[in-house]
């Protein structure tokens, strides 16, 4: 799948935007490695820290039909610049992302970059993190 087929698909996603309150509506649509695509957007919710983003919503829909494995992402909204991820997307993006994965941002006017996980988020927390040396030698 091409940057640009992926980046449509995102925009496609953002017209599905529920955001009542903030009236910013973003699109994503992650790439598996199966060659699966999963379409997001975001979510809002009267309690604001309840609101889930497109990119994780692409992220989890993937995930709950069983995809463990990643590709990359595209990211859009309506903005000046391309629009990057949030800190907890990143994060999330990290878990399952390879650091070579490719992450298009972009914006409505057809302006984009792509980054890979690693220049995303470098030095991200991983998985392996959560133990020490004695406990992952048990």
């Amino acid at each position: 799948m091409t940057k640009e087929e992926l980046i449509e698909l995102a925009k496609t996603a953002r017209e599905r935007a529920y955001i009542p309150y903030s009236k910013f509506g973003v699109g994503a649509a992650v790439l598996t490695k199966s060659g699966n695509v999963y379409q997001g957007c975001n979510i809002e919710n009267a309690a604001y820290p309840v609101t889930c983003c497109a990119e994780r919503t692409a992220i989890f829909q993937a995930i709950a039909n069983g995809e463990r494995e990643f590709s990359g992402i595209a990211v859009v909204a309506n903005t000046e610049r391309p629009v990057p991820p949030c800190g907890s997307c990143r994060q999330v993006m990290a878990e399952f992302f390879p650091h070579d994965a490719v992450i298009h941002i972009a914006n409505m006017n057809g302006v984009s970059k792509t980054v890979t996980m690693e220049e995303l988020l470098p030095f991200s927390f991983q998985p392996e993190d959560l133990y020490s040396d004695e406990q992952a030698a048990q």
